[in-house]
Formats: C-alpha cells, structure tokens, sequence
C-alpha cells in the first residue's frame, strides 16, 4: 500500500505523543502544577497575596505553551506570516490581563501593563540579547533595515503618547481646567490612527516589501511536531485558562498593593510584563546565543511595535465600546521614560553591530526605570 494514502495516526498512542510534544516542549513547563492550584485558591477566595502569587507563577508556563503552540502553527503558513502570528501571539497574556483589568475599570494596571510590555521588550529582552550573545560573540552584525523601520514605527508611537500629554497639560493650563470629554476624544482619534498605521505596516511587511522581512531566519528547520487543527484547539484552550487566571490575579491586586505597599504602577509596568514576555524573552536570548541576531531583534522590537501601534489603541477603542475611559494618556514621567527607552534604543541598532556592554548598557537603563517605579505612587 502507498504510504501517501495512509491515513494520519488517531487513538490514545497518537493523543499521548500529542500531549508528550506539547508538554516535554519545555522545563518551565513544570510550574503548570501552579493552574489547578491557582484556580482553586482563587475560586475559594482564599489570602490574595497567595492568590496573586500562585496564579503569576501559572501565567509563566502558560504563556510558554501559548509561544510554542503558536510556533508550531507558524511552521504551517510560512516564514513571514509565521513571524508576524509569533509576535501577536507573544502579547496574547497582556492582551487577557489587559482585558480583564479593563472591564474591572483597572484603567491604571491597564496603561501600566503595555507601557511596561514596550519597556520591557526594548529594553530588557533586547539588552540580553545583546548581552547573552556578547558574552560568545565578540560583535554580532545584524541588517538594520527591519529594525530601523520597526524602530521608526516605535518612534511614532511615542509621538502619539506625548502629544496627548501636551493636550493635557494644556487644558490643564487654562482657566476651564481639564475637559475628560475632549481628552477622550483626542485619545479615541488618535487610536483609530495608530490602527490605520499597522494595517499599512502589515501591508508593507506581507506585500510590497515582503523580501525585508523573510531574510529574517527561522529559529529551526524542523516540521511542524502538531497539525493546524490540534494547534487552534490549544490556542483556544490555553487562552481560556490564561483569562481564568488573569482573572484571579487582578482580583488580588488590590489587596497586594495595600499590605505590600506596592504601587499598582510598579505591578503592571514591572511585574506583569515580565510573565507575559517569559516565553519570548527566552526565545529571543536562546536565538541571539546562536548569533542569529535579525530573529532576536525581529522578535522584541517586533512584539513591542505591536503593543505600541495594536494592543494599546485596540484596548483604547475597547474602552470606547464598554463605556470604559480608557485613553493614551500617560503622566509626564512615564512618557519621557518612554522617549529616553525609544531613543537609547534607536541608538544602540542603528550601526547594525551590537556587543555585551550595549546590552548592560539597556539592562541598566531598565534597571534605573524599575528603581524609579518602585517608589512612584499609583496617583498623583
């Protein structure tokens, strides 16, 4: 008989062989004992510091197999929209847990959340990147062309934070005092922009200038270990369980910022984004060890350009559409903390060559913004 004819493998050997690729995919994997434990104390209502412990340290190994499954389905639809599925899906735990904190009115965690996904990405991911392949290599080149144009995305994207705060301020100035309505309104324009402008950049990265971005190499050569089928089924299925959690861990922040003195600014700019950037942090230090520094790039200016120019004006128009007033505003510190990020960053790739000092030089910038945040109040 053909081999071609043969039907795909089912049963209970396959599902094993299923469940033994998608589980064995990674060590982290072993803090998934954390879910069921996570769900339950939350669901009993038990301390919230617990709560809130449990339910992050649930987040890290689901947001691995969320990046891992979304790799397999990469290797089914090729090498640039694989990249581009790759780095939506990269954000897809801060878009729950931005979600989530929003129909709570969680507008701060909210704004915190993606300020601190961007910082974290170009800051934190790309430093040790540079750092961990400094440490191997003693300079890496990298074509700066994609990573200028994604660097120039970011930049506009700090422009659509700083003119919002101008307004502000502005208003603020005058003898009428602060209009929420027209802050509102200038925000919600501004959001329907920046969604425009990444319909276009997906345009330029899947057609007019696709040949950009498919120098970028794959991580691996190997076939795809799941098929699309089973590739959706645990998208959907890990998403689920993720906004589950994401929920319980919102719930609790409350509590956590009054016995730990936290400030909910520090808890979504700082802690948050270190669970949802888990999996591809590791990734992209794995991929910059191999001296393949266009992935590495690729995947933390990429997944911050996302936040920046997506996730954070979608969340705007969802805020919109809930009745919820969430906007682009942003304090004076947070949005020069944004601009000094973006400027040391652009800095630092656009003579494509990149060593260990550049990277602690990204690492100790973030380092300092963590420091600060740590004793910024929540309001001011």
């Amino acid at each position: 008989m053909d081999d071609s004819l043969a039907s795909p493998p089912t049963g209970i050997p396959h599902l094993i062989n299923i469940l033994n690729v998608i589980f064995l995919s990674s060590y982290v994997n072993i803090l998934l004992v954390f879910v069921p434990i996570g769900i339950v104390l939350g669901a009993l209502d038990m301390s919230a510091y617990l709560v809130f412990v449990i339910n992050f340290l649930a987040i890290i190994p689901l947001a691995s197999l969320l990046g891992f499954v979304t790799e397999e389905l990469a290797k089914h639809v090729g090498q640039t929209l694989g990249g581009l599925l790759n780095a939506t899906f990269g954000n897809a735990v801060e878009l729950i847990v931005s979600i989530v904190a929003l129909t709570k009115g969680e507008i701060l965690i909210v704004q915190a959340s993606m300020l601190g996904s961007i910082l974290s990405n170009i800051l934190l991911v790309l430093g040790c990147c540079f750092f961990a392949g400094g440490m191997i290599f003693q300079e890496q080149t990298f074509s700066n062309i994609v990573a200028q144009t994604m660097s120039s995305l970011m930049a506009l994207a700090t422009a659509s934070l700083l003119i919002p705060a101008a307004f502000r301020a502005t208003l603020d100035s005058l003898d009428g005092g602060i209009d929420e309505h027209r802050m509102l309104a200038v925000s919600r324009g501004t959001a329907i922009v920046l969604l425009i402008i990444y319909v276009l950049y997906l345009f330029f990265q899947l057609k007019t200038h696709s040949s950009l971005f498919e120098t970028i190499e794959s991580p691996d050569d190997e076939p795809p270990a799941l098929s699309v089928v089973v590739c959706l089924f645990f998208l959907t299925a890990i998403t689920v369980i993720v906004s589950v959690c994401a929920d319980y861990l919102v719930d609790s922040i409350d509590s956590i910022v009054t016995t730990t003195g936290l400030s909910k600014t520090f808890i979504g700019l700082i802690i948050i984004p270190i669970v949802g950037n888990a999996a591809e942090h590791v990734t992209a230090v794995m991929v910059a060890m191999k001296n393949k520094m266009e992935l590495a790039i690729g995947v933390a200016l990429g997944s911050s350009m996302q936040i920046a120019l997506f996730l954070t004006p979608f969340l705007v128009i969802l805020g919109w559409i809930m009745g919820q007033p969430m906007s682009l505003f942003f304090s004076t510190f947070e949005t020069a903390v944004l601009f000094v990020s973006v400027f040391i960053t652009n800095a630092q790739i656009q003579d494509g060559i990149s060593n260990w000092l550049e990277g602690a030089m990204l690492l100790g910038t973030y380092m300092i913004i963590a420091i600060a945040f740590f004793f910024y109040p929540s309001t001011l």
